[in-house]
């Protein structure tokens, strides 16, 4: 396979990052594609398009032997499900998929067509292989059982993000910021109390702690002035 495209996140660690696509719907993400698919033409009518899938690799989860059953973090790391029986990262081929809503399809003079698309769960550089198309009348199915997915749909926790602190992001960020701490970025099996956690967003180190189920962000700091490089867009 081919890789056209690269998508371009806040996230340049695995920390943070949405356990599904859609959670964090504030989240801006840009898809660059590959030198030799930069034709305009093979884009054409995807603005008709709300959503899309994307078919991507687990670039930072490679093994070199088949395992047949992983440990949910949300189910504390301690219990095992088949590999084929949950989204995990390390699978034998190290294939993604997610839906992502397409918000915006802009031409640049370097990278050619761009893709800008929100509630991405990737890395930063991340490869994509396809993408296609969401289609509501078959893709969706709001029936389904979701086994503990479903039970964990909606974990999130209460966020303490002092304005003084918020303003040290920049303003298209700090909304996406507070959703990502929300969703409680820590492992259901790594929940240290008074421990100084670190995220890397958007060229920031978010730092915080956690009591009594509320998260306290305790400092913001600015790791990298050239990292935000994701267009802000305002939402159709």
């Amino acid at each position: 396979m081919e890789i056209i495209a690269i998508i371009h996140t806040d996230f340049p660690d695995k920390f943070g990052i949405p356990r599904q696509s859609g959670l964090v719907s504030s989240l801006r993400a840009e898809i660059v594609f590959e030198p030799k698919f930069r034709n305009p033409d093979a884009i054409r009518g995807i603005e008709e398009y709300s959503y899309l899938w994307l078919i991507w690799n687990f670039s930072k989860a490679k093994q070199d032997h088949f395992v047949a059953t992983v440990a949910p973090p949300r189910l504390g790391g301690k219990e095992k499900k088949g590999v084929f029986a949950t989204r995990s990262p390390f699978r034998p081929n190290s294939l993604g998929l997610s839906s992502v809503r397409l918000e915006e399809v802009y031409l640049d003079e370097n990278r050619g067509p761009v893709l800008v698309v929100s509630g991405a769960d990737l890395l930063d550089g991340t490869p994509i292989y396809d993408i296609k198309p969401y289609l509501a009348y078959t893709d969706s199915h709001p029936d389904a059982k979701g086994s503990f997915g479903e039970v964990h749909k909606e974990d999130r926790i209460d966020v303490n993000f002092p304005q003084e602190l918020l303003e040290r992001l920049p303003e298209d960020k700090r909304t996406a910021a507070f959703d990502v701490l929300a969703q409680d970025p820590r492992a259901s099996y790594n929940k240290k109390p008074d421990y100084i956690y670190g995220l890397s967003f958007a060229g920031y180190d978010l730092r915080f702690t956690v009591s009594q189920n509320q998260l306290n962000v305790c400092d913001v700091v600015k790791i990298d002035s050239n990292f935000s490089h994701v267009k802000g867009v305002k939402g159709r």
